[in-house]
């Protein structure tokens, strides 16, 4: 793993959350399966967040995290994470792996206006 905490932008695209990151090769990479719903919930509160938004993250917790996902299993290249907190499970396809050597048994998160 090249950096302990990374950053995204997701936004909204065609009604998917969605985000460019050229440094890795994705472009409008889509969230499905499970995760769109756990971002409404936790972006809910951050203004104008459709137009993008601070996701940051780590496989290790960090100030100010304010949810963790937790592995769950393995499926279809990609691996499935629960939120506890929303009781909630989302498939993270293998994009992931753009971040991680391998899934990390844990995901620490924060939403933030970007800016």
């Amino acid at each position: 793993m090249a950096n302990a905490m990374m950053v995204i932008q997701p936004y909204r695209h065609l009604d998917m959350w969605v985000f460019d990151d050229e440094r890795v090769g994705l472009i409008q990479e889509p969230f499905v399966m499970g995760i769109p719903a756990m971002i409404d919930a936790l972006a809910a509160s951050i203004p104008d967040a459709e137009h993008g938004f601070r996701l940051l993250f780590s496989a290790q917790p960090f100030p100010g995290f304010q949810e963790e996902l937790v592995w769950v299993r393995g499926e279809y290249e990609g691996n499935w994470y629960r939120w506890r907190k929303g009781e909630a499970e989302g498939w993270l396809c293998p994009a992931l792996l753009r971040y991680f050597d391998k899934a990390p048994e844990r995901i620490f998160v924060r939403f933030e206006p970007k800016g």
